[in-house]
């Protein structure tokens, strides 16, 4: 009864006999204390009297509850017992909590061996269980992986529920090594049907730590730990000799790139060779597809996929810098009677639109390198092109590049997948994991681990670094204000586009108006160059162009004082019309479009000629030419990307220019030009993302952002 309980004399009937035990109250008060500091608490036993002494363990969360359990039986009942307590556990208690015997990983070869299955996990009582699935498991309990994390951090283990009453515990530092590193990234749909994580052989690299844990035994995994322990004892890349026939000097920075690319081929990697535009890649890579013919290695011919305004360039550099390769240009209706040749030549180059074109005649024939130059031609993997480039068979692959990003981050997946197929994940696993945090929600931790991804097999030299001899090169943007009849169509174009793209987002929504707002952007842009290049009546009434008066109020200056000028166009008609400028002022010039038929004659003239204006349309001229005769670049008209107008710019500020280049951007104020200046900005911050550890609030634009072009001139 209660008044027994709280008496201080107790009686016990037992065996027929009655005992009289006297309490010791202050003793069971420690007791209880101490039992409630071990996370008990009183309960009440159902058929029986309540007493302070009946407790149990009790919590919210079941696994909190066990762990106490799981910590007062192993490490408090002993202490309680070498104390002189008497501890029993009933035979009907089921309760079980284990730690797990021997970790085990397991790989398994597929696909030829490019591919790995894997599975991790440990022995319990004799018996194989795969971790790998609990992992996930307890990933999709949680909506926030970084959260997670700190709140394992915090414990010494974790427990996982084996069946209804065992409970497996598990280190959490060891398990969240795993957890780093194997469930790539935290992602909840790692695995595949069978619970075990499949990556490419080059992902097998990021395993390193765990392939060589001591207290893992694994089955399988030679393969990976032999080339893990190749690269553990890496001690820096080696310096080679360059091959006899090179017939070139190289500076030391393109040396280093011949030791980078021999470094990568002698690991069995791919990369991207990605330096600033102008500092010889492309001697870089004849330097090494020169010494690989030397050394024996190169028993294939080299396929080098290239721009068609490329073609000239790598067939007179080969000439000039490696005349021991022996060069076949597939390009023109007359290629197809060399297709059966192929075999029979070091350096085999054709275009990004023959590629498709010829596709069988690839199907068959394995290369020893595979290298796209201006590799951002693949930037959309979907595109036939792409596809047919994929599939193409090569034993070293290589990428040339001098803007491995140039609108998002899906154009870098689109090269590593030709480089390393899986190596950053497929497409739509990448664009989850890595394009969607770090391009819309500015994720740092997300770009960070993609920049340690994709940075080990990207070399990348600006010229700042690696050039020093370059001369200076001073960049201005020069404004001047629409005004008169030119101010009036700008604003009713405006206007108009405006209402049109409204009605289009009322009708579709904005992210499928995508291509009426670029049409109206179209117009507007068209209207700042000169009002004729608008399809429009009124447009044709027009005489003022701002613009176009402030371009012949520079040249003539320019070329009085001497300059040899690069004027750089989107629009081929705005470049027809600054041609009938310069016929007037009697300024000689040349002119190169996709319409150019002699490239080498127009390039020639302004080069080693007389020609002091060269009109460049940016499609035509924006990649691939070396004109070191201007020191004065002028964009007439912005672009989207400032990695293209960087492009264009180094046609002249390049490896070989002993002068300092002046660039100027000729804006006109407070209309969709200067906008665009504001978006190339964003542009840039998300370029200097990927490539360094520098960190930006805003990294893209938006659809928004372009609807907001269409605002009035202020």
């Amino acid at each position: 009864t209660k008044a027994n309980l709280e008496s201080d004399v107790a009686v016990v009937l037992k065996d027929k006999n009655r005992y009289r035990i006297h309490r010791q109250r202050e003793i069971e008060k420690q007791a209880i204390e101490k039992m409630q500091s071990y996370h008990f608490t009183p309960v009440h036993i159902k058929g029986q009297p309540r007493s302070p002494l009946d407790m149990a363990l009790q919590h919210d969360d079941i696994e909190t509850a066990i762990m106490h359990w799981d910590h007062f039986k192993e490490e408090i009942t002993p202490e309680l017992e070498a104390q002189g307590w008497n501890i029993q556990i009933d035979d009907s208690f089921s309760l079980q909590v284990e730690m797990a015997d021997d970790w085990h990983g397991e790989l398994e070869e597929s696909e030829g061996g490019d591919w790995f299955e894997l599975s991790l996990g440990f022995e319990l009582n004799g018996k194989r269980i795969n971790l790998l699935p609990m992992l996930v498991e307890l990933l999709a309990q949680s909506d926030d992986p970084v959260l997670l994390r700190q709140s394992l951090e915090d414990k010494p283990h974790h427990l996982f529920q084996y069946d209804e009453h065992h409970w497996i515990k598990l280190p959490t530092k060891r398990m969240l090594q795993i957890l780093d590193t194997v469930i790539e990234l935290y992602d909840k749909d790692a695995l595949n049907e069978a619970g075990k994580l499949k990556f490419s052989r080059h992902v097998g690299l990021h395993y390193n730590e765990l392939l060589n844990d001591p207290t893992l035994k694994w089955k399988g995994a030679e393969e990976l730990q032999a080339l893990n322990k190749k690269i553990r004892d890496f001690a820096g890349i080696e310096q080679v000799d360059l091959p006899n026939g090179l017939q070139a000097d190289l500076r030391d920075y393109q040396r280093q790139g011949l030791n980078w690319l021999q470094f990568l081929r002698s690991y069995q990697f791919n990369g991207i060779l990605a330096d600033d535009m102008g500092l010889g890649k492309t001697i870089q890579t004849l330097s090494h597809l020169l010494l690989e013919k030397e050394s024996g290695r190169a028993e294939l011919p080299n396929l080098v996929i290239a721009p068609t305004s490329l073609m000239s360039n790598w067939k007179n550099e080969a000439k000039r810098f490696t005349p021991d390769l022996k060069v076949l240009v597939l390009q023109g209706a007359n290629r197809k009677q060399y297709f059966d040749e192929i075999a029979d030549y070091d350096l085999v180059l054709t275009t990004y639109p023959l590629i498709l074109r010829d596709k069988e005649v690839y199907e068959d024939q394995t290369f020893h390198y595979l290298i796209l130059d201006e590799a951002q031609a693949i930037k959309n993997s979907k595109s036939k092109t792409t596809q047919a480039i994929y599939s193409l068979k090569a034993n070293h692959r290589l990428c040339l590049t001098g803007t491995p990003l140039e609108n998002h981050l899906g154009e870098v997946w689109s090269m590593y997948h030709f480089l390393m197929p899986g190596y950053l994940g497929q497409h739509e696993r990448f664009s989850r994991l890595f394009r969607t945090p770090i391009e819309k929600n500015n994720d740092k931790i997300r770009g960070e681990q993609l920049r340690q991804r994709v940075l080990p097999f990207m070399l990348r030299r600006s010229k700042e670094i690696v050039a020093q001899e370059l001369p200076p090169k001073t960049e201005m943007i020069r404004m001047v204000p629409l005004v008169g009849a030119q101010r009036d169509l700008y604003e009713t174009v405006r206007l108009a586009m405006d209402k049109k793209v409204r009605d289009e987002i009322n009708k579709k929504g904005l992210a499928r108006s995508h291509i009426m707002i670029l049409e109206a952007l179209l117009k507007l842009r068209q209207v700042c160059c000169d009002p004729r290049l608008v399809k429009l009546e009124r447009a044709k009434r027009v005489k003022e162009s701002a613009k176009l008066d402030l371009l012949m109020t520079l040249v003539p200056e320019m070329v009085e004082e001497g300059r040899k000028i690069l004027i750089f166009s989107q629009f081929v008609s705005m470049l027809e019309l600054i041609e009938e400028k310069l016929k007037q002022a009697d300024i000689s010039y040349t002119k190169l479009t996709e319409q150019t038929q002699k490239r080498e004659e127009a390039i020639s003239r302004f080069q080693e000629g007389d020609a002091q204006i060269f009109l460049i349309s940016l499609k035509a001229g924006g990649v691939g030419l070396n004109l070191t005769a201007a020191d004065t670049v002028i964009h007439y008209d912005p672009w989207w990307n400032p990695a293209v107008e960087r492009q264009a710019t180094d046609r002249a500020y390049r490896i070989g220019q002993d002068k300092p280049v002046f660039v100027y951007k000729l804006l006109t104020e407070n209309t969709v030009e200067e906008k665009i200046l504001k978006l190339q900005e964003k542009k840039q911050l998300l370029a200097d993302a990927l490539y360094s550890s520098k960190r930006n609030a805003e990294v893209i634009f938006t659809q928004d952002d372009l609807v907001n072009l269409l605002k009035p001139i202020d």
